[in-house]
């Protein structure tokens, strides 16, 4: 059977599934507990890859907790969004990870936020801490966002032997990463990842009577340290698209370029982080010095190198003058310069290859079980990139090529990245030619209620999914999938069975930002022995 639209609504409705069909591409359905698994199966063997999951307490709408799974058909720039009712007092719903391996977190996560237990898999805490009181789910409407549960310690088991990592934990995405590497002798045989240390509540503080549709892009803004622009645009798309404003052609290029910007500079950053771990440390500070020209560019362009304040509810607050554009375009040509003389140096140093080349690999099957997004995606064979599936903004005004390789190892991740920095900036030249005149704010309009809607934008790690459930004055829900999100599962496929010394340059080549300074736990099962160790002596260096 062919794949098209048609088919997946009659694969759909074969199933016993009435569907929404609708204009920005996007089917709703609502779907039984008990059918769950079958369709998420079904849509996987047509060729859907896994988005993300969404919990949301509804009781006080139709007297329900509702978990969504979202899932993307990038070859057909469609989504499929299944609703699935789970009753307040009984709140259990099937697992599909048999099914799709990458709603592992997903689930978990709406366990434990949302108190939706997910029957048929092992269950563990994801991101409330252990000494979390049981019970009590954050993201329910009747947890207030300032409220602060009493601590409950749970009791260590006799006789079972505990691992106690010492610090530091280092801020590299949105919140203190950490690995247990577990490995006998040399070789690795699994990773755990423990994360969400600090996590801030920023999906429960957009729902509070504290803000408004407009407060939250300070909010969206401030969710990664790299990627604010990204996260403010993937917002707005989607309270654009619930309240139907149509921004102007201006401030979509405008948007885009922006946009393009932001990759770069974040490209840039990590290879020079990369360079560093493999020991290459005048990689490390050219490629750096090249970086601050971005950074540049960024503040003639807003006013900040952090590209803060500038998106709004149907355009920008302000427009970018020709003068502008012009010093802007000269900065980017010199980086261009400057990163195609240093490309020559840097990959002809044999020790890049030799490091990289073979290593951390990740082949087409798992990475489409796992739906990994973005350069992790596109090193691995996956063509898949939001810019072209789903395109928005002025993307669909711009000719660009999508880097694409299939050796699935770090050395193609590496690559990716710097051809999409050259790609990048041609883009941005398209884009300065083509700038149309015109208003930069379109007209704004009421946001109805209670209208659901996908958005998503190609962040420099991939895809970033915004979903949100319109309410008054601000989001009912309002739920933030980061690419990273999607990609750290990957890692365990990676590094099972390879040297420990590949650790820190995989773990890096999905883009996590570590310094050298952050620490992995090494549990070493042949002699029953576990060890703080620093990522550089990790990897040699």
């Amino acid at each position: 059977m062919e794949l098209s639209q048609e088919a997946v609504i009659g694969k759909l409705s074969e199933l016993g599934v009435e569907v929404e069909y609708r204009d920005d591409g996007s089917i709703f359905a609502v779907v039984k507990r008990d059918k769950v698994r079958a369709i998420a199966r079904s849509l996987y063997e047509l060729g859907a890859y896994f988005m993300t999951c969404v919990g949301s307490d509804e009781t006080q709408l139709r007297g329900y907790l509702s978990l969504y799974h979202i899932f993307g058909f990038d070859k057909l720039g469609l989504r499929v969004v299944l609703r699935v009712d789970v009753p307040r007092l009984h709140p259990s719903v099937p697992s599909i990870v048999a099914e799709v391996p990458a709603a592992d977190w997903c689930e978990l996560e709406a366990r434990d936020m949302l108190g939706i237990d997910v029957v048929g898999r092992p269950v563990k805490r994801l991101v409330l801490p252990e000494d979390w009181p049981e019970g009590v789910h954050p993201l329910r409407k009747d947890f207030k966002y300032d409220t602060r549960p009493p601590k409950q310690l749970p009791q260590p088991e006799v006789g079972k032997e505990v691992g106690l990592p010492l610090g530091p934990y280092h801020p590299a995405l949105h919140e203190p990463e950490y690995f247990e590497i577990y490995g006998r002798g040399e070789v690795v045989e699994d990773i755990v990842y423990r994360g969400f240390h600090v996590h801030r509540g920023i999906e429960k503080l957009a729902e509070s009577e504290r803000m408004t549709y407009e407060d939250i892009f300070y909010l969206a803004e401030r969710i990664c340290g790299i990627c604010g622009f990204v996260h403010s645009s993937c917002y707005a798309q989607a309270v654009e698209k619930a309240a139907g404003v149509e921004v102007p052609e201006r401030a979509e290029y405008l948007r885009s370029l922006l946009l393009e910007v932001e990759r770069i500079h974040s490209h840039l950053l990590w290879l020079g982080v990369v360079a560093h771990i493999l020991g290459y440390d005048a990689g490390f500070m050219h490629t750096w010095r090249i970086r601050e020209k971005v950074m540049v560019v960024a503040e003639v362009l807003t006013g900040s190198r952090k590209t803060y304040g500038i998106n709004t509810i149907g355009g920008l607050r302000f427009d970018i003058d020709r003068g502008r554009l012009a010093k802007a375009l000269s900065s980017i040509k010199a980086v261009r310069e400057g990163f195609t003389r240093f490309l020559g140096i840097f990959l002809s140093v044999p020790q890049i290859k030799s490091r990289a080349s073979g290593t951390g690999v990740l082949s087409r099957s798992e990475a489409r079980a796992l739906s990994v997004v973005g350069p992790v995606a596109r090193a691995s064979g996956l063509y898949r990139d939001v810019r072209k599936d789903y395109p928005y903004f002025a993307y669909r005004e711009v000719s660009f090529k999508v880097p694409l390789c299939t050796e699935g190892d770090n050395l193609a991740r590496i690559m990716v990245r710097v051809e999409e920095v050259m790609e990048s900036i041609e883009i941005i030249k398209q884009l300065v030619d083509k700038l149309p005149g015109g208003p930069v704010r379109g007209r704004p309009r009421e946001i109805p209620p209670l209208r659901k809607v996908v958005a998503a934008v190609e962040a420099p790690r991939g895809e970033d999914v915004h979903f949100l459930i319109t309410g008054i004055r601000r989001p009912y829900r309002w739920r933030v999938r980061a690419p990273t999100y999607q990609n750290i599962p990957a890692l365990r496929a990676m590094l099972r069975g390879a040297p420990l010394a590949d650790a820190p340059l995989t773990i890096a080549s999905i883009d996590p930002c570590f310094s050298c300074t952050d620490r992995a736990v090494f549990c070493d099962r042949s002699s029953d022995t576990c060890r703080s160790i620093e990522l550089r002596r990790l990897a040699g260096g």
